[in-house]
């Protein structure tokens, strides 16, 4: 099946989203979140949406910056060697407080639930860059609806901020799966020592991983650091975690 616009009707509007769902088959499948990373809602994400669609699971794949309304499609290599777009970029991205991401999270949780393609009432989180933040700080706000959680090249995961999200994983009930990189300053080596005690802490079921080699945004094709052995790695182990956990 192609993929399907969609609208998610949140807190503060309407939030345009695309569905995915496998070619071929009929569902209802188990349902996930794709949270985007920071450089927005393009191509490349339409692709990976249906490539973790065709393994079996109905995606939904939320525009988090819909509230700053339509923006071009942003093309990574561009915006970074831009300063004035780097400079947009940020101002997007510090956009999403905290309380932003857990009203959207829930509002995605709604739809899911609603949806006639998707099947149980618990889902899971997959996230980039920042959204591999948001997917945290969703299984820590609905820590009962999500049975797996991931986060790739995710920043701000365990930092000395009042709103990191390793200070809210307690009661998290789904398993989780962080994918750092030896070579990525948004998730430092002190981090990932305190993710994991927050994670062990909390009795959460979790693996935390830095992939040698790599750098942040080594998972999405469309990024200057795309790493092709490291984004297979990383497919592997998104299918893992949502084989044991939904299927």
């Amino acid at each position: 099946m192609p993929r399907t616009d969609v609208t998610i009707k949140t807190r503060d509007g309407n939030c345009p989203a695309s569905l995915f769902t496998p070619h071929g088959g009929t569902g209802p499948w188990p349902g996930v979140v794709f949270f985007m990373d920071g450089l927005g809602i393009r191509p490349t994400l339409w692709e990976m949406g249906q490539h973790l669609a065709d393994r079996g699971y109905t995606v939904l794949l939320p525009d988090l910056y819909y509230r700053a309304g339509h923006y071009e499609p942003m093309v990574p290599a561009q915006v970074f060697a831009d300063p004035a777009a780097r400079e947009a970029l940020m101002k997007f991205i510090g956009s999403l407080d905290r309380d932003r991401k857990v009203s959207d999270a829930g509002a995605c949780i709604d739809f899911l639930s609603d949806c006639p393609q998707v099947k149980g009432d618990r889902f899971g989180a997959v996230g980039y860059c920042m959204g591999g933040n948001v997917a945290l700080v969703a299984a820590g706000a609905y820590p009962h609806r999500f049975a797996a959680i991931a986060s790739f090249h995710g920043g701000g995961l365990a930092t000395d901020q009042p709103d990191s999200p390793h200070r809210t994983l307690q009661g998290v009930t789904g398993r989780v799966y962080v994918a750092g990189a030896d070579e990525d300053a948004h998730f430092t080596e002190q981090e990932k020592v305190l993710l994991e005690k927050s994670l062990a802490a909390a009795g959460v079921p979790h693996q935390v991983e830095t992939y040698a080699g790599a750098h942040h945004g080594y998972a999405v094709p469309d990024h200057p650091a795309f790493n092709p052995q490291a984004a297979e790695r990383h497919w592997q182990a998104l299918f893992q975690l949502l084989g044991d956990t939904l299927a």
